[in-house]
């Protein structure tokens, strides 16, 4: 088990474990609602789901940012190269910026376009922007090319991680194991 000053704290790792399985489980259903021929009753679902998820993965994102400047992440060994470590920070602040983004943007989406966000209505919540098929069209491609994106940042994020875990062991991953 790695030294507890070196490891990232239960409420940091608990949030970036909640919030990686709500995206790893938000990429496929956001893929597979959007797809002709789709059941309406399944579709439907799914835009349920992906929607109010999305607010769910907000507000721990904002949560985590808080508590990132309450208890900072523990520093990198110190066998990580300098490229490295700029590496993972641009990817970490990357990550950060798009898991913001993408919720708003969706959000954008959805109510420009006069649907609804299930939760929200339910609390009469009312729209932060008015409805306009101008806006919903570019909130939609911010959502798009954001997920391609952010895809993209996990894609290297679980590289890295697989590299400093299994190539490595230089103690980057046990950081956020418990």
């Amino acid at each position: 088990m790695p030294d507890r000053s070196i490891r990232y704290s239960f409420l940091s790792r608990a949030f970036h474990w909640s919030v990686a399985l709500l995206v790893l489980l938000m990429i496929p259903a956001g893929a597979v609602m959007i797809q002709d021929g789709l059941p309406q009753p399944v579709q439907n679902t799914l835009f349920i789901l992906h929607k109010n998820t999305g607010l769910l993965v907000l507000a721990l994102v904002l949560l985590r940012l808080v508590w990132r400047q309450i208890a900072p992440p523990p520093p990198l060994p110190d066998r990580v190269p300098g490229w490295q470590r700029r590496v993972a920070d641009l990817n970490h602040r990357l990550l950060y910026l798009l898991l913001v983004l993408m919720p708003v943007a969706g959000y954008v989406r959805v109510k420009a376009g006069g649907f609804p966000i299930e939760t929200l209505d339910a609390w009469g919540v009312p729209a932060l922007v008015p409805e306009s098929e101008a806006l919903a069209t570019f909130a939609k491609s911010v959502h798009y090319y954001g997920a391609l994106a952010l895809g993209a940042l996990i894609g290297l994020h679980l590289l890295a991680a697989l590299y400093h875990g299994a190539i490595r062991r230089d103690g980057v991953v046990a950081r956020m194991w418990a």
